[in-house]
């Protein structure tokens, strides 16, 4: 039995220098950005200017130590720091903008460092980045900055420009990074929201149908790339991470079920606000790690019509958001009537309540929680909804979802009958090869890491005649060191 398949290996130690490698990259970016408003607000001596630039410089240090030289390059809507591309997450993506807005408005493709920067050497290139472009030409914006530091004396930094052909680049990147955008846009206004309902206030409506229509238009135009994004994980940010990927992939699942453009954004609209009654049950039970006792989870059932409430107290003027507090109400209960809360009358589920049902217990079931240190595999988990009539899901919605994400979604880990280990990177479009997805090759059959772009289609049989590989299982990526957003984004 190969070392993949037998259980007893273990990961490779390049995963984990790799994750320090974009630790490091992500440090930089927040720090520059966190500067280049310092050196803004404050005068160059400031204690807080300083603090930030000492911050900076030792980040800076660690990352050319570790690689012998440093150099900040911009390619498209990608930043790289040498040859660690710096992906942009929940906790960066204002840094990452900002800094990507400041480089490209000035033409700089490249910042390199040629000696150890002083404080005054950050100070003078921050300010020159920082400055109006005015009236000044496009051609000419690199040699403007790159004088300016001439004239200060600064000799610490090498600035290159834009590569050719990067209209090329960003042109082949922009669809995936305007999903980007839209989920990163999505999840800030949501964690607005909750933060404003817990606080007894109020989210501009505008804002919310912003990115609600943002949401819509790309499943319509690229369903794949924002579907990807649900893979992503953020345990601290879990409610409000949670509430986009079940607005997404019910967005997806409606486009599926034939509802028209405006039916989508009411979708939409309720599957965001569903879980917001959360918003007013206390922090310590919903983030308590152990099992809650009758009392408090009798307190998390309350946030069912809590939504409903929090839903009347928005300012959405003449018009009333009637599905999303059917949704908010109804997302607990089960098409037999039972689960939370029970009414006194008998009533059929919403269509909207059944498909955001299947799509939340889906994203729940996938997702690490503060009382579930190890998920369910999103094939399990799909297994289980399909097969299990306990949980009183509708069976056309379980059907049509799993003919969405696929039997294996994207992100699933899964080991191959050669012992290879790959990440779903696409789902079959043939529904006879729902077995068979895209995969994108990590772990070789001798266990050794995988450093190029392998992918494979499994429902295409190989050139050399061997046969098809085969899933024989899927495996928790943690075992085997693999960030699945790596693969999915």
């Amino acid at each position: 039995m190969s070392a993949a398949a037998g259980g007893g290996r273990n990961p490779s130690p390049a995963p984990e220098a790799n994750r320090l490698a974009r630790k490091r990259v992500s440090e930089v970016v927040q720090l520059l950005h966190g500067a280049a408003r310092a050196v803004r607000l404050y005068p160059a001596e400031n204690s807080a200017v300083r603090k930030v630039l000492t911050e900076l410089g030792a980040a800076c240090d660690r990352i050319e130590e570790a690689d012998r030289q440093f150099e900040l390059k911009r390619a498209g809507n990608d930043l790289f720091i040498n040859d660690t591309r710096l992906r942009p997450g929940l906790d960066n993506l204002t840094a990452v903008n900002a800094v990507i807005a400041m480089m490209r408005n000035h033409g700089v493709g490249t910042i390199a460092l040629r000696a150890r920067p002083t404080h005054r050497d950050w100070v003078e290139l921050l300010g020159a980045l920082r400055q109006a472009v005015g009236n000044v030409p496009e051609d000419d914006r690199l040699a403007s900055v790159a004088t300016r530091l001439d004239e200060a004396g600064v000799q610490s930094f090498a600035l290159g420009p834009t590569n050719e052909g990067l209209d090329e680049v960003e042109t082949e990147v922009d669809g995936k990074e305007r999903s980007r955008q839209t989920y990163m846009r999505t999840v800030t206004v949501t964690r607005d929201i909750f933060r404003s309902a817990r606080a007894g206030g109020t989210v501009g409506v505008r804002r919310v149908r912003r990115v609600l229509r943002g949401v819509v238009d790309q499943v319509l135009k690229d369903e794949v790339s924002i579907i990807g994004l649900t893979t992503l994980r953020d345990f601290d940010e879990y409610t409000f991470v949670h509430s986009v990927n079940v607005c997404i992939l019910s967005v997806a699942l409606g486009r599926r079920l034939g509802l028209s453009k405006p039916q989508l954004l009411e979708l939409g609209l309720a599957a965001l606000m569903h879980d917001v009654g959360k918003a007013r049950i206390s922090l310590d039970v919903l983030n308590k790690p152990g099992a809650l006792t009758e009392d408090e989870f009798a307190q998390v059932r309350e946030h069912t019509w809590r939504g409903v409430l929090a839903l009347f107290g928005m300012p959405f003027g003449a018009f009333r958001p009637w599905r999303a507090m059917v949704v908010a109400f109804e997302h607990h209960r089960r098409t037999d009537g039972a689960g939370y809360p029970r009414t006194r009358r008998s009533r059929a589920l919403s269509l909207f309540s059944r498909i955001v049902a299947v799509v939340d217990g889906f994203d729940a079931g996938t997702s690490k929680r503060v009382y579930k240190d190890i998920p369910w595999s999103p094939s399990d988990v799909l297994r289980d909804m399909r097969d299990c009539a306990r949980h009183g899901l509708d069976p056309v919605i379980v059907k049509a979802f799993i003919g969405m994400i696929g039997i294996y979604p994207l992100g699933t880990v899964v080991v191959l009958d050669t012992g290879e280990v790959g990440v779903v990177v696409g789902v079959p479009t043939d529904p006879s090869d729902a077995e068979r997805p895209v995969l994108r090759l990590v772990v070789a059959a001798d266990g050794s890491r995988i450093t190029d772009e392998t992918t494979v289609d499994l429902a295409v049989p190989p050139a050399d005649g061997r046969p098809p590989r085969t899933i024989i299982r899927t495996e928790d990526p943690e075992r085997y060191g693999i960030v699945v957003t790596d693969y999915t984004t």
